[in-house]
């Protein structure tokens, strides 16, 4: 079976599949934890030095906005001063002539207005009485006349002075509240760049401690060959539901190691024994049907070089029992020739494992008949502009198509409705905890995939928190030095029990999972979940898929 280019942990020997972890891989996770660890620190540290001086900053701009609107209602009304006196020195402009006549006027009546000449000037008393009356009253108007004028102008060369001052000092305060709500913006600002860079340098290994997890999190697929995988009871909801404790959980996958591109082999066989022909099978999941092609001539296997194509070459391809429903069988031929028609068309060798097709030469020497009809009865046809992507089992979903079921929806129990169910997929839904596809691969010590109340509450602390001693507590199977349930659940602050469980679905993948625990209800995102128990669940538990989250939690 033919997979995407992904980061692979396994090799082949003898054509079978064996998986194995580098020791290095240990010791580079111990290192890489640590890294993560002193700059976590060093980020956690700056987070909480500068927590006060944002609160500060917060603090300092409510100040200043506030001060600065006191200052424009200041400024407002300087203005107005600043106009009235301003008015005041055009009205004194007007005035000046006034002043100048009066005060000249005033010395000359001073000089002229003589009482003694009066005296001298009028024969009669009354005359004389009614003049001097009459002088020390103009003389008093422009006296009154002067006065007034002096006092303006003395009283608006006071507010002038005032206004300047006070224009000074509102200039010399916004000037100081700008530096230092400036001053200390720069502060925080640096803070916040410091910790965005250590927060990209702690995004970056975790980048590499993610290929490592890629053990447990699939990152590969595996062909069916040409026997039947047998499934295991106790991975199954049957056997969950007959045998596991009462209390228990258990995480069951929508399939199992895949890319969920393309064809689903189970889902092929599903719809031809649901009488489905292969060209409406194919259509199904690459939206085309076959065309007819030259494809004679040679093809490049890495290891046996130039080798007849239709004959040699895909009488050799071990990706589908043989014994399977003719029609199912003509949609992988279809499937495979299309997939090596281009390293034929573009002269490149194609490699005989599941990272291209897996390729047999015993089975290209001494073909099953069956196989062998199917290629022959498609020989040439191909599927145009598409690249056949195809594995064992998408989970009932998939990205090329939608819903892999019978009626083309994920409504109702849709595990029931899936075509991979009708063609007996052992992995469409179940529980994994082994290392390797078969149900006799390394367990690490476990007999099954059941969790008590305290093992999920652990994976949800998993997820609440997060460092590099957060690793499967098995250590005889992980190594590492993992937080055991008490000292997580202290670092978490989280559960310590689950009483119950409820998993929101979405279109192909897992959207949510709420739990109802002893701290009350915590909800977590199906990602983060998934994340959390691939990095912590005990032995080879996991849910193996690779670049989406779907999943159930059952509890008995």
């Amino acid at each position: 079976m033919k997979k995407l280019p992904l980061f692979f942990l396994f090799s082949f020997l003898a054509g079978g599949l064996i998986i194995f972890t580098p020791q290095s891989l240990a010791d580079e996770y111990d290192e890489l934890g640590k890294q993560i660890n002193d700059l976590t620190s060093a980020l956690n540290m700056s987070i909480k030095a500068t927590k006060p001086l944002e609160s500060e900053l917060t603090t300092l701009r409510k100040k200043v906005a506030d001060i600065k609107s006191r200052v424009a209602h200041i400024e407002a009304d300087v203005a107005i001063k600043k106009r009235n006196i301003d008015k005041g020195y055009k009205d004194l402009e007007k005035q000046e002539a006034i002043l100048n006549r009066t005060i000249r006027d005033f010395y000359i009546r001073s000089y002229y207005d003589s009482p003694l000449v009066t005296f001298f000037s009028f024969d009669s008393a009354s005359d004389i009485t009614q003049i001097l009356a009459y002088q020390k009253a103009a003389a008093d108007q422009d006296k009154a006349i002067i006065t007034n004028i002096a006092l303006s102008i003395t009283d608006l060369e006071r507010k002038k002075q005032e206004l300047e001052s006070e224009q000074a000092r509102l200039s010399t305060f916004k000037a100081s509240l700008d530096e230092q709500s400036k001053k200390l913006d720069d502060v925080v600002q640096g803070a916040k760049a410091y910790q965005a860079n250590l927060s990209s340098k702690i995004a970056d290994l975790s980048a590499k401690q993610q290929s490592i997890l890629s053990a447990r999190s699939g990152s590969f697929t595996v062909s069916i060959g040409d026997s039947e995988l047998a499934d295991d009871y106790n991975a199954s909801i049957k056997g969950f539901r007959e045998a596991a404790p009462g209390g228990s959980f258990a995480v069951f996958s929508f399939g199992a190691h895949t890319h969920r591109k393309g064809m689903s082999q189970y889902g092929a066989r599903g719809r031809a024994q649901a009488g489905q022909d292969h060209k409406t099978i194919l259509k199904a999941y690459y939206g085309k049907e076959p065309v007819g092609k030259d494809t004679g001539g040679t093809i490049k296997v890495a290891g046996y070089g130039e080798m007849e194509f239709e004959t040699s070459y895909l009488y050799g391809i071990a990706e589908m029992p043989s014994s399977w429903h003719s029609e199912a069988l003509k949609a992988q031929a279809i499937a495979a020739r299309t997939y090596a028609y281009r390293h034929k068309q573009n002269g490149q060798e194609i490699c005989t494992t599941e990272a291209c097709q897996v390729f047999s030469k015993s089975k290209s020497d001494n073909s099953p008949e069956a196989w062998k009809q199917a290629v022959n009865d498609t020989k040439g046809q191909v599927i145009e502009d598409v690249v056949t992507y195809y594995a064992s089992t998408h989970g009932g979903f998939a990205t090329t198509m939608g819903w892999d079921t019978t009626d083309g929806s994920g409504g109702g129990n849709f595990v029931d409705k899936s075509y991979e169910k009708l063609g007996g997929s052992p992995w469409v839904y179940k529980a994994w905890y082994t290392k390797g596809y078969s149900p006799s691969s390394d367990k690490c010590g476990r007999s099954n995939p059941w969790l008590s109340p305290e093992e999920i509450a652990d994976i949800i602390n998993a997820a609440l928190y997060r460092d590099d001693r957060v690793t499967p507590i098995t250590t005889s199977c992980w190594g590492g030095n993992p937080y055991s349930y008490s000292e997580l659940r202290e670092k978490a602050n989280g559960p310590s029990s689950v009483s119950s469980v409820q998993v929101i679905q979405g279109n192909g993948s897992t959207n949510e999972v709420i739990f109802q625990t002893n701290k009350g209800e915590i909800k977590l995102n199906g990602s983060d979940f998934k994340t959390a128990f691939n990095l912590r669940a005990p032995g080879y538990l996991s849910v193996p898929q690779s670049g989406f989250a779907f999943f159930n939690i059952e509890k008995k």
